[in-house]
């Protein structure tokens, strides 16, 4: 009897160990298979549901032949993956109706200046109202994300080429869902895509209703001059690299001339009225000085 229950807890150890085996091989393949998938294929399973890629993958297969095309500084270049799905047809930016969808964009940038170009990068492709729904900075990165309303997903390669022009890159995209997508952001080359002022190059400023940027990193000096419809009080204001505030001008006077050297760290400048810019009736005229 002693025997008997030996040889079955035996018996069944054997056969629980043999399937923990077999389990555990399943397993392995089971990861071996999951991990078949190229960086590139991955990339693409991420932007388009499982039933889509299914139906469509000898066709796929083809028009990301070769694969290697869809590499940048070792990665995968996500805004072309998305391309050449949207090219055909594979990924659809529209909603049927406006739509709320949220944006995240994240960096290892400065906070104030990244969300100063983001602002002018999300009104120059036509996002002109929007709302900070989540920020959040820590030691390594810094998060914005943003609601919007609209008929359409925003164009990654649209979003790529207006954040070319400050210098910034996009390195990677994430689709959460249709209506959440995530973009990380190299700004170490980021700068505000505003006029450059240049030494002895004269500058005429028309009648606006916002302030004028400019970059004055190349000049020591600056005048400007007012006409006499204009009844400006000057209030000009200096930013480093980062944007951080450098100096601040207010004068509660009005000036038809006013003659300024540019601080030393100033990357940018600022010009407006102290009250406001209906003061301005005919602009202003700059004449940078000194180059550096």
């Amino acid at each position: 009897m002693v025997v008997k229950t030996l040889f079955s807890f035996l018996l069944f150890f054997v056969l629980f160990a043999h399937n923990g085996a077999a389990q555990e091989s399943m397993n392995v393949a089971d990861s071996l298979t999951l991990s078949e998938d190229d960086p590139v294929t991955l990339k693409i399973k991420s932007f388009i549901d499982e039933g889509t890629y299914r139906n469509n993958e000898d066709f796929i297969n083809v028009i990301f032949d070769p694969k290697s095309a869809y590499y940048v500084n070792d990665r995968v270049d996500a805004v072309k993956v998305i391309q050449t799905l949207k090219d055909n047809g594979l990924l659809k930016l529209f909603f049927k109706s406006p739509q709320e969808f949220h944006l995240t964009f994240k960096t290892n940038g400065s906070p104030i200046f990244f969300v100063r170009i983001m602002d002018d990068v999300l009104s120059s492709i036509g996002y002109f109202r929007y709302v900070t729904s989540g920020a959040h900075l820590n030691e390594s990165e810094f998060s914005w994300t943003i609601e919007l309303t609209s008929e359409y997903m925003t164009d990654p390669l649209i979003l790529q080429n207006a954040l070319q022009k400050s210098g910034c890159e996009i390195v990677d995209v994430a689709r959460k869902n249709a209506k959440e997508w995530v973009y990380i952001i190299d700004m170490d080359r980021g700068e505000l895509n505003v006029p450059i002022l240049i030494a002895d190059k004269e500058v005429q400023l028309r009648r606006s209703l916002y302030a004028h940027w400019f970059n004055v990193s190349q000049i020591r000096g600056l005048k400007i001059k007012s006409s006499r419809r204009n009844h400006w009080y000057p209030y000009i204001s200096y930013y480093d690299a980062s944007l951080h505030l450098v100096k601040l001008l207010k004068l509660d006077k009005v000036h038809k001339k006013i003659s300024l050297a540019i601080p030393k760290n100033a990357k940018y400048m600022k010009i407006s009225d102290l009250y406001t810019l209906k003061n301005l009736r005919d602009g202003l005229v700059l004449l940078p000085l000194g180059s550096r």
